[in-house]
């Protein structure tokens, strides 16, 4: 077996799979702005819609009491999506990137003579405190939880080609998939927790470098839903909303600008 580079090559530029749920649409558009500003590299930011995954047959279990968004199982299609070829991250939409990309790649080992690598993800070890999060959804605790929310995928590994299939998806139990019970342990490589930082739970220590965040999760909740308006590190995620929409009126403007002058220059060939 083959193990690619996850770094872009020349003629892709590196995927990157975020889930994505209509009461989190700006959240989305927020993370993915993060993705791109920081980014050193060719980046390709793609939604996994769950409507789209239905009406192209590639998705079809019922979505359970526990499942707190559209994405929670549908994370898992990542490889197939990426044509079961090269590296690509899936992400949660509800977190916020303070640092490139580029540094996240490197996180993984520069050699794996025995090619076992599958993945590669922050190996939290959290029980969160409160029964809700979010909009009211229910906060289920299990093992290995928060690991399946920012994975890098080696898309052609065996192991994820044979069992993240769309049948597999749709119909294997969220312990096999959310624990990655397909996998044995030394297949599951560790990034450093700074690179999926949960809000409330990992802490920053002044005098540790290391701790300080690359990448924000705000894995309850984020201002986006007003009961965690005040969350810690909100400030940083409405500051990126706010230079969000000022990007959308610019461009708005533009377009207006741009309509006119081609308006202009119809009425004077006329």
């Amino acid at each position: 077996m083959t193990v690619s580079s996850p770094s872009p090559s020349a003629e892709e530029p590196f995927r990157v799979f975020v889930g994505y749920d209509p009461r989190e649409d700006e959240a989305y558009e927020v993370c993915r702005r993060s993705l791109l500003r920081h980014a050193s590299i060719p980046v390709d930011v793609r939604p996994i819609r769950q409507p789209d995954l239905r009406a192209a047959g590639l998705y079809w279990r019922e979505r359970g009491p526990t499942e707190s968004t559209e994405f929670s199982f549908t994370r898992f299609l990542t490889p197939y999506l990426a044509g079961y070829r090269g590296w690509a991250l899936f992400v949660d939409c509800d977190f916020l990137y303070l640092a490139d990309i580029a540094g996240l790649l490197a996180c993984l080992p520069s050699s794996d003579p025995d090619h076992r690598l599958a993945v590669a993800c922050v190996k939290h070890e959290y029980a969160p405190a409160e029964a809700t999060k979010m909009d009211g959804a229910i906060q289920t605790v299990y093992p290995r939880k928060n690991w399946s929310s920012m994975v890098l995928y080696n898309c052609g590994h065996p192991k994820n080609v044979a069992a993240l299939t769309p049948d597999a998806v749709s119909t294997q139990t969220g312990a096999f998939l959310h624990r990655f019970a397909w996998l044995d342990d030394d297949e599951i490589g560790e990034i450093p927790f700074a690179w999926n930082f949960l809000v409330g739970h990992n802490k920053v220590d002044p005098a540790d470098p290391s701790t300080q965040p690359k990448a924000i999760h705000y894995t309850s909740g984020g201002p986006w839903f007003e009961r965690y308006r005040n969350c810690d590190f909100a400030e940083l995620w409405i500051k990126e909303a706010d230079e969000l929409k000022a990007d959308k009126e610019k461009q708005k403007q533009q377009q207006i600008v741009m309509a006119n002058g081609e308006k202009e220059k119809d009425e004077e060939g006329n």
